[in-house]
């Protein structure tokens, strides 16, 4: 069954036009979020081909199952490339909204056979779905099918965000002959850490509601229990009904008696550390076996950060090709998971505000890189190894070869506090002199500065009661910042709270840029058996407002290891060492650099009970008193990745477009 569509023979996207002599503003004014653009998806920009689509084409995978993909067709008479999507989230949305990607008859219409699938289990496709499990065979074969399909040229290319990006990694890793490149947005490099766990605390606000509203509902609907689906999507849709619901293992939602609903999330909590449940799907081990080039998006407040820049260092030393390692890329804006720059899309306020310069060229530098990789033109696309990435506070892109970037250095900020920490109304401070070290100046310090040898207490200490824990603001969970906690926001308001430690630098002088991985190194005791520690980096303005840049936790029993958990002893000191999230942020003078320490970041973070029981299997929960160490004997600090201005270079003020 199929259906003629009529498209546009012009060629004049932004793009394009740059490359053939437009002015910069002129092209600019193209671009997808840009004031005077035209509502999504732009109608500026289609090729020469016309498009016919076909619904529902069935292509049968290695055990039987049946998969179906609709399929769009140009026009030519001469065989084309496959642009491929296989997604979960419905053929027909294809991922167009919101204000993500261009539609697949825009891609057909340059001249590209595109094929959306849905995978198994979801959709109009067969079979079981359980996140993961078969998207490495299942991508193969399809890979395999559409590279022989009519019309087909035999070379595929993929696309797609989120888990649509997992879809693409976890085919690559099974070396089809006929991928040629992938183009993953927003995911991960391991299912494990930075997915469903983070440091081995469990990603709640992430994990719990996604399964319900979209996965487990769409599974539903797909086995034909519409009532169940309805449902799922209802309790999503409203998650502070149940996300303190405890234990998880007996998580009313996903029908804990129900083997057909969501046993990949009872698993998940069955399986707390990376074992080989997780290894079994993860990337990160596989990168020799990836052989293609790779064009990645992420952003500084996305959920999946950290695996795509693991991603993007792992092809760059061990894809499985010269030309796989060398041709790799990724583009860092400050953007949420779904909130990509545009006028209409979902991205929290203040991001909102920066405007069209960090408005994301995905569809524009995608189509180049297919371009050049599937059809073999030389079109000026760069390639790599290659990071384009976005600076917050100077609103500038920059360019660079690695990460973290050449010429980095890394500063050192010592904790300390002369009576106590305890939320912003205390004297905790950060310093780049230890506390203590010096003697005190005989005068005073000026008003409102720090002197460091006045910071003379040994520890702070406060309470964490997981039955109260600290309210996330913004954040990097996922996946839209007025449904989880995403996004850049003022934290004035949290760091009133008594179980906040809120360090604070002196008044920069000078500007500050800090991009790249951030650590804090704290030496804690704790009168539970097990707790959690978390970190939060924020930019503090001369207005007082204190701007969230990134945040990381880490629970005790996996402060060595992911893989081997190793209890603690209560009430004696250990080194953690807190792996904050990167950024990319010019401190600017007048401002100050601000680190939070507490024990909870809830709803995105499952709140630790203290217990030191197994996981998910209990309700109990005790208090714990913390204490974090800054004595001469126990440098608790923040190590900054700072770029001078060399290493940094100017920038340009509008997204990459090459």
């Amino acid at each position: 069954m199929s259906r003629t569509v009529e498209l546009s023979k012009t060629r004049s996207g932004w793009l394009r036009a740059l490359l053939h002599g437009t002015s910069l503003a002129a092209a600019l004014q193209a671009l997808p979020g840009h004031p005077r653009a035209a509502p999504w998806p732009a109608a500026a920009g289609r090729g020469s081909c016309h498009v016919t689509k076909q619904a529902d084409v069935p292509a049968k995978m290695r055990d039987g199952t049946i998969l179906r993909a609709d399929i769009y067709r140009p026009d030519s008479t001469a065989p084309v490339p496959v642009i491929l999507m296989r997604t979960q989230y419905g053929k027909d949305a294809a991922q167009v909204q919101p204000s993500r990607f261009q539609t697949p008859d825009w891609f057909a219409s340059h001249c590209y056979l595109v094929v959306v699938q849905d995978i198994r289990g979801q959709g109009k496709s067969g079979g079981t779905f359980y996140e993961y499990r078969y998207d490495r065979d299942d991508g193969y074969d399809t890979v395999e099918w559409a590279a022989r399909l009519p019309g087909a040229d035999g070379k595929v290319g993929m696309y797609g965000s989120s888990y649509v990006g997992a879809t693409q990694w976890l085919a690559a890793t099974a070396s089809p002959p006929s991928l040629k490149t992938i183009v993953p947005s927003n995911t991960g490099s391991d299912y494990y850490d930075g997915w469903t766990y983070e440091d081995g605390a469990f990603r709640l606000a992430f994990i719990a509601p996604w399964m319900m509203e979209t996965i487990a509902s769409s599974a539903a609907a797909n086995r034909g229990d519409t009532a169940l689906a309805a449902e799922l999507r209802a309790d999503g849709m409203n998650p502070a009904a149940w996300l303190r619901d405890t234990p998880y293992l007996s998580f009313p939602p996903l029908r804990p008696g129900d083997p057909k609903v969501a046993p990949y999330f009872y698993d998940a909590i069955r399986h707390p550390s990376r074992d080989g449940y997780w290894k079994a799907f993860e990337i990160r081990s596989r990168y020799p076996n990836v052989q293609v080039p790779v064009l990645a998006f992420d952003g500084w407040y996305d959920s999946f950060l950290t695996g795509a820049l693991e991603n993007f260092n792992g092809m760059r030393t061990q894809g499985g090709t010269p030309a796989a390692r060398r041709n790799q890329r990724i583009i860092l804006g400050p953007w949420e998971h779904l909130g990509w720059g545009r006028p209409d899309s979902l991205v929290s306020p203040r991001l909102k505000a920066i405007g069209p310069v960090s408005d994301s060229p995905v569809n524009e530098l995608m189509l180049a890189w297919f371009d050049h990789f599937l059809k073999g033109k030389d079109d000026g696309v760069q390639t790599g190894p290659r990071i384009d990435y976005f600076t917050m506070g100077e609103n500038r892109w920059h360019v660079a070869d690695r990460w973290p970037v050449a010429g980095t250095t890394y500063q050192t900020w010592y904790l300390g506090s002369a009576r106590d920490a305890s939320s912003v109304m205390g004297d905790g401070a950060l310093t780049t002199t230890p506390p203590g070290s010096t003697p005190p100046s005989p005068a005073a310090p000026p008003h409102g500065t720090i002197d460091p040898a006045r910071l003379t207490a040994p520890s702070d200490h406060f309470v964490y009661d997981p039955a109260n824990p600290v309210p996330s603001i913004g954040g990097h969970s996922c996946c839209a910042w007025n449904s989880g906690p995403q996004g850049q926001f003022d934290q004035s308001a949290i760091e009133q709270r008594p179980d906040i430690l809120v360090y604070t630098s002196n008044v920069l002088t000078a500007p500050l840029n800090v991009t790249g991985p951030i650590t804090v190194i704290l030496y804690a005791t704790t009168t539970a058996r097990d707790t959690d520690f978390t970190a939060k980096l924020v930019d503090v303005h001369p207005d007082g407002s204190a701007i969230n840049l990134n945040n990381g936790i880490v629970v005790a029993r996996y402060r060595a290891s992911l893989t081997d958990p190793t209890p603690i002893t209560p009430n004696q000191i250990y080194e953690y060492r807190i792996k904050v999230w990167p950024t990319s942020n010019l401190f600017l003078p007048g401002h100050r650099i601000r680190l939070e320490i507490s024990s909870s970041d809830f709803p995105q973070f499952a709140p630790n009970p203290n217990t030191g029981a197994p996981f998910g299997h209990s309700a109990a929960i005790v208090k714990a008193t913390q204490t974090i160490w800054h004595d001469a004997a126990h440098r608790s600090a923040l190590i900054l990745p700072v770029l001078p201005p060399q290493a940094a270079g100017s920038g340009v003020d509008h997204p990459p477009v090459d």
